[in-house]
């Protein structure tokens, strides 16, 4: 399948390279990331901004992004001020993470002439530094809607000259000891005293909740929490990478939580992992949400809110167990977007009410949590 747009990237001589999946189909183009090939599951985001956000979100961790807006680069890339686990901030937007989580990233047109008063290089050298590759050139819509007709595929990223890679499954790898924390940080003072169990948070999480008065405690996805009340008010479990299941030790503790009543609220793949520890099951999607316009009702007040959301696995609402209810659903094809409990402090949401890129409508659910647990 021949891509569109090849004349920039021509034009800028880089090496010919194609996109292989796992069912034969082979899509050309031509680099403009770091010249190597790779290999991961190919997933596509029709968001239309927020590239930055996107490539350093821990979610898409072993993943080859497809961006369905035809053109990215056009506002470059802003450096990186990472402060440093020890300086008591996270790095400042758009980040969302001190480094690019993608294994590699395609589209149709790359923008090498960038604009923006905070750019610092271009996106082809940004990800050329951290080790990224990319194509251009790729017809995309052709891409998406076999993504779609037959689900997410396993692809590689071929280069000339380079060896070819071996088809890889991230999602059979612990992508979410991958991207957590290794050690314990503290952000905030004096404020409401939150833990955040990091499965591969997003920077905005933290940005938010010091925002509305909360002193956050980031502990690792394997952390041994202890269950005393008296050292925080409310536990929230982060977004993540990968399948709920592999992240075990969080699921023990999510139930060790609901045991002894401490209130939690879960985002994205913690809506996950708290189902699963509530007794429910979880399945892989077709080809998942990922983008910042997926619409979620909810439930009693059939209000609809346009979300951000980046997730490959959902919760099966059919299996939930006494005591739980639906909280929201995809007005798009039905799917789980919420669970809360009907007596005790527990629950949870598949989107992003931290969004980063994408609207500003359910920052409440962070408001709302962080008031019950005052």
């Amino acid at each position: 399948m021949r891509g569109r747009g090849r004349g920039a990237a021509r034009r800028a001589g880089s090496k010919r390279g194609r996109l292989v999946l796992e069912d034969g189909a082979v899509f050309h183009g031509y680099s403009f990331g770091c010249p190597r090939p790779a290999a991961g599951e190919v997933v596509f985001t029709t968001g239309m901004v927020g590239y930055p956000e996107a490539l350093t979100d821990p979610s898409y961790r072993g993943q080859i992004l497809t961006f369905t807006y035809p053109s990215q680069g056009n506002y470059g890339v802003p450096s990186l001020q990472d402060p440093g686990p020890d300086a008591g901030r996270v790095p400042g937007r758009p980040w969302e993470s001190p480094r690019a989580q993608v294994a590699g990233v395609i589209c149709a047109s790359y923008s090498e002439d960038f604009s923006h008063h905070s750019a610092a290089s271009s996106l082809g050298e940004w990800l050329k530094a951290q080790q990224v590759p990319a194509l251009t050139g790729i017809d995309t819509r052709a891409l998406t809607k076999r993504i779609r007709v037959r689900g997410a595929l396993l692809g590689r990223i071929e280069i000339d000259g380079e060896a070819v890679p071996e088809f890889l499954d991230p999602n059979a790898r612990n992508l979410v000891d991958e991207v957590s924390t290794r050690r314990v940080e503290r952000y905030g003072r004096d404020g409401t005293p939150v833990v955040l169990i990091d499965c591969g948070r997003k920077g905005n999480q933290v940005r938010m909740l010091l925002g509305l008065g909360a002193e956050v405690r980031v502990v690792p996805w394997d952390h041994r929490l202890e269950i005393r009340r008296r050292d925080y008010a409310g536990v929230l479990i982060s977004n993540g990478p990968g399948d709920p299941r592999m992240a075990g030790a969080t699921v023990r503790t999510a139930r060790a939580l609901l045991r002894a009543g401490v209130p939690i609220l879960g985002i994205c793949l913690g809506h996950q992992i708290l189902a699963l520890a509530a007794g429910a099951r979880t399945y892989k999607m077709k080809f998942g949400h990922r983008a910042h316009n997926q619409p979620c009702v909810e439930a009693g007040s059939g209000r609809c809110y346009q979300t951000s959301q980046n997730h490959g696995y959902a919760v099966d609402g059919r299996t939930l167990p006494p005591g739980w209810r639906e909280w929201f659903a995809n007005a798009n094809d039905g799917t789980n977007e919420g669970l809360r409990h009907a007596r005790g402090p527990w629950r949870s949401v598949q989107f992003h009410p931290e969004a980063a890129p994408g609207p500003t409508g359910t920052e409440w659910i962070l408001e709302e949590f962080l008031a019950e647990i005052r």
